[in-house]
């Protein structure tokens, strides 16, 4: 076997199997372009090539693309911590992301100062959302950070990951495209029509690819189509506008009451439904100005014996917004965790108290 590096290594094959439907038969030989599985090899990476022992002629290596993004993955601290998973503890989880370290190879894990913080890079906030995702189901529960875009220093020079990207979409929609990539530092380089689609390619820092799937989905009602790959690393494009609005943050512990939710609804949109379980410092809403606002949303109404006109009046509260995780992990600002467990997507500040948070802000 020769190794991605050249090295090479001996091996005995023990048994080669062929596919059939969805069994495997046992052969002695397989001839070329056979779909086989083998075993008796260990140790193997992708990109490994098994070889004549007497005379080695590998294939070229195949080409991995290096990551662009990293996130911080971290132990479930949250009051509600332990109330969904099975596996809550770090061991568990740096073991679960060592074991995805094996067959992912685009991912990378390293460590922080904290034994109970990671930084996980790989290849974009999908890539690192289908990892999430996956150990959700499997049980564990952890907090993740805003994805960060890897920034290197290449001669002097502040430089950034640089993408193509190809956007198959409605002709009818193809300036909002046009308008939504101008706005995020990107730079068309094609335009070209096929039917009634149009497929636009340009080259987009990876910051800006953050959000913009889910924008175009919601504006061609899910008929858009985009690819992406990394190019190279180019000089800092600049600011890319990001998050106006402030987020509403959870006063104090307890159950959402209908009655206060109504009472705040001029104040932005909730991510709450009423009635459900919430935690001081945890993200319930989007402010409907800039700044953080800090809102009650556990009070109930005090009753009296006494009736007045439009009292007893039905609260007519709006439907709350729901995240997908994908959607989550780009709404989030920098100084906010998604709290991801079994069966709840939660958003919350990585400082639940409001006093932490303004001694952090004199800081």
């Amino acid at each position: 076997m020769v190794k991605r590096d050249g090295t090479q290594e001996k091996h005995k094959i023990k048994e080669v199997f062929v596919f059939e439907g969805l069994e495997k038969r046992k052969v002695d030989q397989v001839v070329p372009g056979d779909i086989c599985a083998i075993t008796g090899i260990e140790g193997f990476e992708i990109g490994d090539c098994i070889c004549d022992l007497e005379n080695p002629e590998p294939l070229e290596t195949i080409s991995i693309d290096e990551p662009t993004m990293s996130m911080l993955f971290t132990i479930n601290d949250s009051p509600f911590f332990g109330q969904d998973g099975k596996f809550v503890t770090s061991r568990h989880i740096f073991e679960r992301l060592e074991k995805e370290l094996e067959k992912n190879l685009a991912l990378r894990v390293q460590p922080t100062d904290s034994a109970d913080k990671w930084m996980v890079f790989g290849r974009g906030v999908l890539h690192l959302s289908v990892l999430i995702e996956t150990m959700r189901r499997e049980g564990y529960e952890l907090q993740v950070g805003q994805p960060q875009v890897i920034i290197k220093e290449i001669d002097g020079v502040k430089c950034e990951p640089v993408e193509e990207l190809t956007i198959d979409l409605p002709e009818i929609n193809s300036g909002t495209a046009v308008e939504a990539v101008s706005q995020r530092k990107g730079e068309m380089l094609n335009m070209e029509p096929k039917g009634n689609r149009m497929i636009i390619t340009f080259n987009i820092p990876s910051r800006g690819l953050i959000g913009l799937r889910n924008y175009l989905i919601t504006q061609t009602a899910g008929e858009a189509i985009m690819t992406h790959r990394f190019i190279e690393y180019q000089p800092y494009k600049g600011e890319i506008p990001g998050r106006l609005n402030g987020s509403l943050i959870s006063m104090e512990k307890g159950t959402s009451i209908p009655y206060s939710l109504n009472n705040l609804q001029e104040r932005g949109k909730f991510f709450v439904a009423p009635n459900e379980e919430i935690y001081e410092g945890q993200v319930i809403g989007e402010n409907s100005r800039a700044g953080d606002l800090v809102v009650n949303i556990t009070k109930t109404k005090k009753l009296t014996n006494m009736r007045s006109a439009g009292a007893d009046d039905k609260v007519k509260l709006a439907p709350p917004i729901k995240f997908s995780l994908e959607e989550a992990l780009e709404y989030i600002g920098p100084d906010e965790y998604v709290e991801v467990t079994p069966s709840n997507l939660r958003l919350r500040k990585i400082l639940l108290t409001e006093n932490e948070r303004k001694r952090a802000g004199k800081n």
